[in-house]
Parts: structure tokens; sequence; C-alpha cells
């Protein structure tokens, strides 16, 4: 598999990307970074998890993509958020 053809590793390498959820409970916006694994909502503390992350838990190229430091820190954030 080429890493760098991997289309989830530009959201997690480099600088981190913002996206905007619109909250299902409260219809408030929940700022994600591309970085956060979750995030509660401001308005009604609903938790929205990043659909980005998910694939350091399951993919086998995970580590070789994002490199050993930032692979580390993301197990660690995922598992301290579980």
């Amino acid at each position: 598999m080429d890493v760098k053809g991997c289309p989830g590793a530009a959201n997690i390498k480099g600088t981190p990307t913002l996206e905007v959820k619109v909250c299902p409970e409260c219809g408030a916006e929940i700022e994600l970074f591309s970085t956060d694994v979750k995030r509660a909502c401001p308005g009604c503390g609903f938790l929205a998890y990043n659909t980005t992350m998910s694939c350091i838990k399951w993919c086998q190229y995970a580590r070789d993509c994002v490199g050993d430091e930032l692979y580390e820190q993301l197990v660690e954030r995922a598992g301290q958020d579980d």
C-alpha cells in the first residue's frame, strides 16, 4: 500500500484542519480540528467524534502513515477519550 496516497493522512499530518459539525441535539456548531478525537458541543455537551481519527485505531499502516511520534500521541489521546 502506498501510505502517501492514503485519503485520511492529509487530515492528520501537517497543519490541523478545522471541520465544523452541526450538533444533532441542539443545532449549535461544534468545531473539530483534525487532531481532535472528540469534542463536546458548547451548547448542550453532546459528544461529536472525529471520524478521521478512527483509522488510527484499525489501519495496519497508521504508524507508517503518520510517523511514530504522532501515532503514539494520537493513540494515547484516543485511549483517554474512550
